[in-house]
């Protein structure tokens, strides 16, 4: 079996990259999972995995005659991570269209590919992931501005066949109902969890650990666990998936 979640949010700073490492380890108790960092321009999630140092990453996988992605995928907290490098001249070199081999191939080994998306939707690189995915993963803030663009987000996925799995609330401080009225009305699928603003979640990206490596006893932790079983991953055959991937338009940004 194989299903594909992009996680996107439609901006930055709402938490994605913690959340997709969050929801692949509490996945991983049960499933086989791989985590890729498809933000080939601003990739984050090598921080976050503790992988800063390691030599070959997705850049150098998108690359003509790049390295096979099985170097670049490591094994980490339970699960499979493809990093992305943060060079200027390693993103001038990727070929973002290469993203689709890269995901058919990873397919034949997980059950769950989790892609860690770009925050915008401005360019080819940065739709890919959400034209790719099974289904999609919205991240919120609990704000007018976040529900926008994840809205945004939704509107493009939808466009293009990809589902909606759900919603996540992150980074919530406070009371959020009026918020989440707007986003039960707005927004297809379930609200997932709400995770609420957490000083662990913080102090685990400073020490390269992902949450619930670092604190799997947090308010936050337990919630992104509650998210990760209300996904329910379906059972794909790993073949069609692949040949879907690998046949895959990529279409204009909005």
């Amino acid at each position: 079996m194989v299903e594909a979640f992009a996680v996107a949010s439609g901006k930055g700073g709402t938490g994605k990259t913690t959340g997709t490492l969050a929801l692949g380890m509490a996945l991983a108790e049960e499933y086989d999972v791989t985590v890729v960092d498809a933000d080939t321009g601003m990739a984050n999630l090598l921080f976050h995995a503790g992988l800063a140092d390691v030599e070959t990453t997705l850049h150098d996988v998108l690359v003509e005659g790049g390295a096979p992605v099985a170097e670049a995928a490591y094994e980490r907290f339970g699960m499979r991570v493809v990093p992305c490098g943060t060079s200027l001249s390693g993103l001038e070199a990727a070929d973002p269209a290469e993203l689709r081999e890269v995901v058919a191939t990873l397919a034949a080994d997980a059950d769950v590919l989790l892609l860690d998306s770009p925050a915008t939707l401005s360019s080819k690189s940065a739709v890919l992931p959400v034209v790719l995915a099974d289904r999609i993963v919205v991240v919120l803030q609990p704000t007018i501005p976040a529900i926008s663009d994840g809205l945004k987000v939704q509107e493009y996925a939808l466009s293009y066949g990809s589902e909606i799995a759900g919603t996540l609330f992150n980074r919530v401080q406070g009371d959020v109902t009026a918020v989440r009225e707007r986003v039960d009305r707005y927004f297809e699928g379930p609200l997932l969890a709400t995770i609420p603003e957490s000083d662990a979640a913080r102090a685990a990206r400073s020490a390269g650990e992902p949450l619930l490596a670092h604190a799997p006893e947090s308010a936050a932790a337990t919630a992104y666990r509650e998210a990760a079983a209300a996904l329910d991953p379906r059972d794909g055959d790993s073949d069609d998936v692949a040949e879907r991937f690998r046949t895959a338009v990529i279409p204009d940004p909005p």
